[in-house]
Order: structure tokens, then C-alpha cells, then sequence
């Protein structure tokens, strides 16, 4: 008995395991293994033809036996380069998320390839069309993708012009973002079941590798401790588990307590989301945000800054001798409501922060000499005591009363939610906070190369969009109760290939994802059913 490969008129091939008769001297078909087009499967179906004669002459087949296939595979294998194997992971699993979302719907297939890119291998523009090239075999000029990133969004009050009967002239950009937050905010809404009854709202800085300032990039204070790089605001809107709404883009110098209202009607508006109730922390706390919010019928929980109250309140509060796990609520006017509760775990938190502050303090003024220009109000310099224009102490006095605050937090609401549920949705501002650390870390946000106004907000809009697919992968993953990560599972798709080759007669391409391991294969399991429930 051998093992024969018979080619049909459709390009595939039988494995069969003949035998020659004795008297005849005819080859007989003792049994047809299988049929397949697909070289990695011919190849297991010869292995069982192998294992069949085995098992009937029992004893195994000569080693220097000569398979006939085996020459066609070798030839065939001999004239396979490295540009026919293709990285496949990233489109088989952030391509699917990326169309269950509804991204698809969005015709560009250069934006998919620039978001699919930011997740798999963020960096530069320029390394992203090495990755197209070397990767996905698509050959982008970065000039092309730069004009790309310019149309992508425009600003109504900039780019839009009128012509000389006063009608405005579109520009030719896209306008793309607002087609993203749109998809976006319909799959946070789909999730959500339907309503979104709160929101959380946060502001970030995003700094530049540059010198200069523009009308965009400005000098202020960084949130990424680059105080001498230009940098823009990035605000952003989330609703519960950190599903995005929408985000806003302001100038580096920007009082990010100004964004709140504006971008919230903004959004609403375009979205025609109602009134759910607005949350933020304690850096967008101000009497006119208060009044805006109350003006337009927001109901809202915002950070209080407790040492700030009027010293009435102040002493209210000390007086309270607040204990772990005490909740507390003091009745303003017109309903709004201070609500301060008290934490061990905090105050032991508090505490080594102004001991760490009181010895960088020391360390940096142990001479106890130095000018007025050279202190601020800022950080911990406010326990240092001036005499005149030279002398400096540490006023230890204010540094030890501070201590009496120590795990005391405080929120402003005028909900008619209970004190320990204003608190429990507040705690939910994490979300925000981990989607910022997602966007700077993972997705690299930051720093930004870009110059021109219109490709910082490309990118910005990119990164937005790249931030919903991962949280995607997320949910799906937490759903199926895997331990896979988000990190792991960015590794997975760098080692998942397709080999694209041409059948030797018919000269017809094919392509072959190669077998995966098996955490690869849970992977694209878990995406592909979700895919298939969509």
C-alpha cells in the first residue's frame, strides 16, 4: 500500500492510499482519506493516510519511502518569500471590534488602517506607514497620510468661508469626528440599555516636543509635570465603566473650570441626550460653573474643597470629630448640599503626602535663605514663612493644624440622591482618570509631534477611537471571564500570520491563516462570537 495524491478539475486534491493488484497489477483504491485545496491540510490528511497503512500492515513504512507529494509540497514550499506571510492578529480582532462598533460605517479605509495601527503599534506617522508597508502590505506615502489628517476635521469658525452672496462654503474636509463621537456615543448608549442617566466629566493636558506657542498650544500648568513644553487640553465625557460620549479639545492655557457647561450643551445638543446628572472633580468646583449647571437644570455632584469654605463651615466640620466610615451633611442654600465623609485609608495617605512635602521642603531650603521671586503658592510652599526678602522658615504651626483635615473629603450636590450614593457615583471618576492614563500609556497620546491645528485634531480623533475599541476588547474579555489582558492580548495579535500564495497550476491567490496557539485561539474566539451576536 502507498499513499497517492489525485488531482481534480476544481485545483484540489484527494489523498488516497492505493494498493497494486497481484494479478491485475492495476492500483486499487483501498480508502480516500480526504479532499482539500489548502497545503497545511493536505498535509495532515497524508499523515493519516500514513497512520491507516501503518495500522493495516502493522508495521510502520520504510523511511526512505518515496511520497510523491512530497516533491510538489517542497517545490511549493521553496517558493514561499517573508512578504506572502502577513500579520493578520490586529485586523482579525481590532478590525472586528472596529465594525461591531460601526466604525465600518465611516468609508475611509486609511482611517481604519490609522486607528487599527494606533492600537497595535502606536508612534509616529512615519512609523505607522513602515507598519502599513511592512505589515499589511499597503504602500502609503506619509505625505498622502499628512493631506489625510489636514481634511479629516475642520473648524466651522476657521475653515468655513462665504461666498459673495454670504452662503457658507463648506470646506472640503470630512468633519469626521463628529461621525465618530455619533458611532461612539450610539454604542455607549446601546450598552448602556438605552439611557445615559450620568456622566463624568475630566480635563488633561497633552504636551508637545516644541518650543513655541501657537493659538492652540499654549504654556500652563501640566498635568504631566512638562511645564516648559507647549501643550493643549483634552476634556472628556464618559458615562458609567468609562464608555465615551464625546471630548473637546482647548487652548494649553485654558481655566478648564470654563469647558464644563459649553461642552456638555454641545454634546447634548448633537446627541439629544437629557439631563443626567454631571460629575467632576473638585478643579472644575466654581460659583459659575454651579450657577451655569443650575441654569440649565443639571442636577450635579462635584469635588469639594473643604479647607476653602467660609470658616463657619470649617468649623462645623472640625467639630464633627469625624471617625473611619462617618458621613456627614451640612444643608446650604437653595438645596445644594456639602456632604463630607472620612476614611482612615486616606488619611494615612494625606499625611505621608505633607511629610513628603515637608521634606522636599527642607532639602531645598536648608540654608533658610531665599528671595521672594523664587517661591509660589503652589504645592507645599505654602508652610513657608517670609520675613522681609531673605529670611524663609517653615511655618510648623500651619503645617501641624493641616493635620486635623487629614482623610476628610468632601462633595457639593444638589441631588436628592442619599450622602452615601452621591458618594458611591462619585467614586465612579476612576473611570475617567484610567481612560486618560489608557489614552497616554497604551494608545501613546502624548507626546504630540504635530504642528498644525487641524492634524492635532486628527490625531486626537484617532486615539478617541482606538480608546472605544479597546475598551471594547475589554468588556468582551471580562464577559467570557477570561484572564487574558488587554496588554497580552495586544501581544497575541503581533503573532498571528495569513500566508497569501498563488496555486502552482491555476495560479489563483489564496490566503491561509496559520494554526494559533491556544491562547491565541481564545482570543479570536471570544471576538468572533461576540462578533456573530452583534
Amino acid at each position: 500500500m502507498f499513499v497517492h495524491k489525485k488531482r481534480h478539475r476544481s485545483g484540489a486534491y484527494s489523498i488516497e492510499v492505493l494498493r497494486k493488484d497481484r494479478y491485475s497489477r492495476k492500483n486499487v483504491t483501498v480508502k480516500i482519506i480526504g479532499t482539500s485545496s489548502n497545503a497545511q491540510e493536505l498535509l495532515a490528511l497524508e499523515r493519516k493516510a500514513r497512520e491507516f497503512i501503518d495500522s493495516q500492515l502493522g508495521q510502520p513504512i520504510p523511511m526512505d519511502y518515496h511520497y510523491p507529494f512530497e516533491d510538489d509540497l517542497e517545490s511549493f514550499l521553496s517558493g514561499i518569500s517573508n512578504t506572502q506571510i502577513q500579520v493578520i492578529g490586529p485586523e482579525l480582532i481590532y478590525g472586528r471590534l472596529y465594525d461591531k462598533i460601526g466604525y465600518g460605517g465611516i468609508d475611509n479605509e486609511m482611517f481604519r488602517h490609522l486607528v487599527i495601527c494606533r492600537l497595535f503599534n502606536p508612534g509616529s506617522k512615519l512609523r505607522t506607514v513602515e507598519y502599513l508597508r511592512q505589515y499589511l502590505n499597503k504602500d502609503y506615502d506619509v505625505d498622502a497620510i499628512y493631506k489625510f489628517l489636514d481634511n479629516l476635521c475642520f473648524r466651522k469658525d476657521k475653515d468655513c468661508k462665504k461666498d459673495a452672496s454670504g452662503k457658507v462654503i463648506k470646506p472640503v474636509g470630512n468633519d469626521m469626528k463628529h461621525d465618530v463621537e455619533r458611532i461612539s456615543y450610539a454604542y455607549t448608549k446601546k450598552i448602556c440599555g438605552g439611557e445615559i442617566n450620568v456622566v463624568f466629566y475630566d480635563m488633561t493636558t497633552l504636551y508637545f516636543e516644541a518650543a513655541q506657542e501657537d493659538d492652540l498650544r499654549k504654556t500652563g500648568f501640566s498635568k504631566d509635570g512638562k511645564h516648559s513644553c507647549p501643550q493643549i487640553f483634552l476634556g472628556l465625557l464618559v458615562t458609567t465603566g468609562g464608555n465615551p460620549i464625546g471630548y473637546g479639545i482647548y487652548e494649553g492655557n485654558i481655566h478648564e473650570g470654563k469647558t464644563l457647561v459649553p461642552m456638555i450643551k454641545d454634546l447634548a445638543g448633537r446627541h439629544g441626550f437629557d439631563h443626567p446628572v454631571v460629575i467632576a472633580d473638585a478643579g472644575l468646583l466654581s460659583k459659575k460653573n454651579i450657577e451655569d449647571l443650575e441654569a440649565e437644570k443639571y442636577e450635579y455632584i462635584l469635588g469639594a474643597r473643604v479647607k476653602s469654605e467660609t470658616a463657619e463651615v470649617k468649623e462645623a466640620i472640625l467639630g464633627m470629630n469625624l471617625e473611619n466610615g462617618d458621613v456627614r451633611c451640612i444643608d446650604k442654600a437653595n438645596g445644594v448640599r456639602l456632604i463630607v465623609s472620612m476614611s482612615d485609608k486616606r488619611a494615612a495617605k494625606d499625611e505621608a503626602m505633607r511629610k513628603k512635602g515637608l521634606q522636599r521642603l527642607e532639602k531645598r531650603f536648608q540654608t533658610g535663605k531665599l528671595t521672594k521671586a523664587n517661591v509660589n503658592n503652589r504645592g507645599y510652599n505654602k508652610y513657608l514663612k517670609m520675613d522681609g526678602d531673605v529670611s524663609v522658615t517653615i511655618d510648623m504651626d500651619k503645617f501641624n493644624a493641616d493635620a486635623a483635615w487629614d482623610g476628610i473629603k468632601g462633595y457639593v450636590t444638589n441631588t436628592k440622591l442619599s450622602d452615601t450614593e452621591v458618594i458611591s457615583n462619585y467614586s465612579n471618576l476612576w473611570f475617567i482618570e484610567r481612560a486618560f492614563r489608557m489614552n497616554k500609556g497604551d494608545l501613546r497620546a502624548r507626546p504630540i509631534y504635530h504642528r498644525l491645528h487641524n492634524r492635532i485634531e486628527a490625531h486626537i480623533c484617532i486615539c478617541f477611537t482606538a480608546y472605544t475599541i479597546m475598551l471594547e476588547l475589554e468588556r468582551e474579555l471580562k464577559d467570557a471571564n477570561s484572564d487574558i489582558t488587554l496588554y497580552q492580548a495586544g501581544r497575541l495579535t503581533k503573532t498571528m500570520y495569513q500566508l497569501n500564495y498563488k496555486m502552482p497550476n491555476s495560479h489563483r491567490t489564496k490566503s491561509v491563516i496559520l494554526q494559533m496557539d491556544s491562547k491565541q485561539k481564545e482570543l479570536y474566539d471570544i471576538v468572533l462570537q461576540n462578533d456573530a451576536k452583534k
